[in-house]
């Protein structure tokens, strides 16, 4: 296959951006410069290659932009639940369980989790935070215990599968072309198998810093310097007025979660009702949340709960697009690699539309070679350097396209080696080996110096990372 200028302008982008990844550099305008040079060289046209940048960036919107919504319907929901001081409710029974260190570590694991996955854990990470890191201290367990459980349990293993909502394995599916259902169960198993890893050696190397309980610990810990931001984000949510309408949906917001899980399980392994997977599973939890985002602003106001929703919705747009907005021009370029999209981008016919990134493949065929291992590992270390940007979500479609390219020429599904460079994409800079990522919210939060927190998790991680690859090879 002879390759064309478009080709290599292709290949060089790509270099591009993963050098500016390891340089620690934000990828946004290299993403742009390349688009429209790849749009430039192919066309030959000044005009088509400037039209290239903006139809790179609507295409890429367009297809995610469910993901923006998913986003948006969530954060808001959590406004509102705030408001009525249910996010507390939600907490307190844990409270009561954290009776020392060792069960008070097991317990931040199992609650950031099953709040990670719902509301990711931006969110997650100032609810536990506030509310139950103090109580883990006075139980024993060292602030660097608490933000060792909290990275790896949330922004490790519940976002690095992103089963609930399924941003992140729509993002690598959809650059590999492949389903986006079978990317999201094979990246949850390897999140679980990378996850206990990590948990199970950072446990076995704390425990002998684990003390007895005792109020010197949280006055010790409360003398250690805070900014006043963290301060204000801490009382923020301790201070909440509880409505008397709390109760009720700390009970029925979970209940609803839970029965859409079981459905969708139900669904999935018993054929009793129609499979619910991939985007109709976000498309699902999405309108139930935003039921209960409208019956919880009423219940709060009935009079203002009109105005309440809107101004929660608005507040979810802005988190979303803050947060995934980045997103759009880089996935833009990676998506004019894939023929089913780059003819969108480009303004020509299917048939006459180029596949970039599977033709360098093919024709670099020979000289990869045909080892599962070396494929598998490949693409493991390709998305712990995309990672490096402090994002994890920003190198998937990168990830995607080379697992989509790549996978059938080395013998490995395209969905296994997606769901692995997924793994290493957001364990690494989801947060929790990168210092500039939102491990710094965690390590605020325990009052801990964000470099020991990375150096503390970095080894347990590499291990998870590893032989979930190595299972993820063998099991798929």
């Amino acid at each position: 296959m002879e390759l064309t200028a478009a080709h290599w302008m292709y290949l060089i982008g790509t270099c591009i951006i993963i050098v500016t990844m390891l340089l620690r550099q934000n990828v946004v305008v290299p993403s742009i410069i390349v688009t429209f040079l790849v749009g430039w060289v192919f066309t030959g046209s000044l005009t088509v290659g400037l039209q290239t940048i903006f139809n790179a960036s609507l295409i890429a919107a367009g297809e995610l932009f469910n993901i923006f919504l998913i986003i948006t319907i969530m954060t808001a929901l959590l406004h509102s639940l705030k408001s009525l001081g249910t996010d507390q409710q939600m907490i307190t029974p844990f409270q009561r369980v954290m009776k020392n260190g060792h069960i008070s570590f097991w317990t931040l694991i199992f609650v950031t989790y099953a709040i990670s996955l719902f509301f990711w854990p931006t969110p997650a990470v100032p609810l536990v935070g506030a509310l139950l890191i103090p109580v883990a201290i006075r139980a024993g367990l060292p602030p660097i215990g608490a933000a060792i459980a909290i990275s790896l349990a949330g922004q490790g293993m519940a976002l690095s599968s992103d089963y609930i909502i399924q941003i992140a394995p729509t993002l690598t599916a959809s650059a590999a072309g492949v389903d986006v259902s079978t990317v999201a169960d094979r990246a949850f198993v390897l999140s679980i198998i990378t996850g206990i890893t990590a948990i199970l050696i950072a446990y076995l190397s704390l425990r002998k810093w684990i003390l007895k309980p005792s109020i010197d610990h949280l006055i010790a810990w409360e003398k250690l310097d805070q900014s006043a931001e963290q301060k204000n984000e801490a009382n923020e949510m301790v201070d909440t007025n509880k409505s008397k309408y709390s109760l009720l949906f700390a009970f029925l917001v979970p209940l609803t979660f839970l029965i859409i899980i079981l459905y969708m399980f139900l669904a999935k392994f018993s054929g009793m009702n129609a499979s619910v997977e991939g985007g109709t599973g976000a498309a699902l939890i999405g309108g139930a949340s935003a039921l209960l985002l409208i019956a919880a602003s009423m219940v709060k106001n009935f009079r203002s709960s009109l105005n309440q929703v809107s101004d929660n919705l608005i507040k979810g747009f802005l988190f979303a697009f803050k947060a995934m907005g980045p997103v759009i021009p880089i996935a833009g370029f990676f998506f004019i690699g894939s023929s089913e999209l780059s003819g969108k981008i480009l303004g020509m016919n299917a048939e006459e539309s180029p596949s970039f990134l599977f033709d360098l493949v093919v024709s670099g065929q020979q000289f990869i070679p045909e080892s599962t291992f070396i494929a598998g590992f490949g693409i493991l270390l390709i998305g712990m350097i995309t990672g490096l940007d402090g994002s994890g979500f920003s190198g998937l479609p990168l990830v995607g396209s080379l697992s989509g390219a790549l996978g059938t020429s080395v013998g490995v599904d395209p969905e296994t080696l997606s769901a692995i460079g997924q793994m290493g994409s957001i364990w690494v800079g989801g947060g929790t080996l990168i210092a500039w990522s939102s491990l710094v919210a965690v390590a605020g939060f325990a009052k801990v110096p964000v470099m020991e927190l990375v150096r503390k998790s970095f080894f347990p991680v590499m291990i998870g990372l590893i032989l979930s690859t190595l299972i993820g090879l063998w099991l798929f």
